[in-house]
């Protein structure tokens, strides 16, 4: 499974609307699989997820994650020269605060923002490695925690690929057993999990007979990651989430992960949540992105318009700061300047303001929501809406 990258990757993406503004075309040796228009929610043969999955309850039209104000504060630390008393708790971090979102049935949503910003803990409380203080998960309709969704059965049809592969894996079990691990726990006799393992295996590019009976120190990283991917699908989960799953690959290896990644999509008809800072990938790999800053989402759309036309400073200064080698594109001044706030006090009104070169009155004192700019299209920007009472806002449309 994967092809082997034939052209080393291109990092060309650059301010929207600058000549030479880099397109899905800058990963030419992954577009051997990916089309560059956007892709439905398909499973098997280009038929519709929901008629291949009998676990399905809501059809194609019902979002298969649906997250509802979720908010995780980490307690901060007291001391001598914190907030906090000396033996007690500082002030919270804020490191998720907030979010609603969705992910259709088929569809990759891309996952990006600075470090920091919130993109791993909202993963690990998908995952509930992490236990929200609020907020609600709800997966193809039912309410995680419910009575109908406990989190075993969640936990079933969500998994979750890390960027470490080595600490994924157990140095004493085999690659096999990994594998088979998660079968097994569930009930699956071991006979019948060892089989399912070689099976995924080999899915993965991995030759059983070869492979199985290493352990994680006896094979590559990108073999460890082909691994973990394997151990994921174990489950036949509905949703994966990746977390920067191909970041510590070399670029060659990275392209035929991708490429896999693909592939298995198609071939299962999995939903993803690809976490990445790498937004030429995150172009590759998505149909919609989300941009997330400060424990709170910036934007949220169609992947194309998120990365060709943004809408939200935030989202233009990652994509001006990705490096290029072209000199007439290079900048004459660091798009971004400084680092974010501290996510223990947040400033008022909208996070971003004290980093942003378009900053008004109206940005520094009431926060803005997350308001529509174009079809399903959102953005956190009082420049983007109109009305908003910022000078550089679009006028309010007249009435019919």
């Amino acid at each position: 499974m994967g092809l082997d990258a034939q052209h080393p990757a291109h990092r060309d993406l650059r301010q929207p609307g600058r000549r030479g503004a880099a397109g899905r075309d800058d990963l030419p040796h992954l577009d051997l699989l990916q089309p560059s228009v956007g892709r439905p929610a398909l499973g098997h043969g280009g038929a519709p997820v929901n008629d291949l999955d009998p676990r399905d309850r809501g059809g194609p039209a019902q979002p298969l994650l649906t997250v509802e104000r979720l908010a995780k504060h980490f307690p901060g630390k007291g001391g001598l020269f914190g907030k906090g008393n000396l033996f007690g708790k500082g002030p919270a971090v804020r490191a998720v605060d907030g979010i609603d979102f969705t992910v259709m049935k088929g569809e990759t949503l891309g996952v990006v923002g600075e470090s920091g910003c919130g993109k791993s803990t909202t993963a690990r409380l998908l995952m509930q490695i992490a236990r929200q203080d609020r907020g609600d998960i709800v997966f193809d309709g039912e309410l995680l925690g419910s009575r109908a969704l406990d989190l075993k059965a969640y936990r079933r049809q969500v998994q979750m690929v890390f960027q470490d592969s080595y600490a994924s894996l157990n140095p004493r079990l085999t690659v096999e057993e990994s594998v088979a691990f998660g079968p097994k726990a569930h009930g699956l006799s071991a006979a019948a999990a060892l089989s399912r393992a070689h099976d995924l295996l080999r899915q993965v590019g991995l030759e059983p007979r070869r492979f199985g009976g290493r352990y994680p120190h006896e094979v590559s990283g990108g073999q460890r990651q082909r691994v973990n991917i394997a151990r994921a699908l174990a489950l036949e989960p509905r949703l994966l989430i990746l977390d920067e799953a191909v970041s510590a690959l070399d670029k060659s290896v990275e392209a035929q992960v991708l490429n896999l990644l693909t592939d298995l999509k198609q071939e299962f008809g999995l939903t993803y949540i690809f976490i990445s800072h790498d937004l030429n990938v995150v172009r590759f790999m998505s149909d919609r992105v989300m941009v997330m800053y400060l424990g709170r989402i910036a934007e949220i759309g169609p992947a194309d318009a998120i990365l060709g036309s943004p809408r939200h400073p935030y989202t233009a200064a990652l994509l001006a700061s990705q490096p290029s080698t072209d000199p007439e594109a290079r900048l004459e001044e660091a798009p971004l300047t400084g680092d974010p706030p501290n996510p223990i006090n947040p400033p008022p009104g909208c996070r971003f303001h004290t980093r942003c070169r378009f900053a008004a009155e109206v940005c520094r004192t009431r926060e803005p929501g997350l308001d529509p700019v174009a079809p399903a299209h959102f953005a956190a920007c009082h420049m983007a809406v109109a009305g908003s009472g910022h000078p550089d806002a679009p006028p309010v449309p007249l009435a019919a």
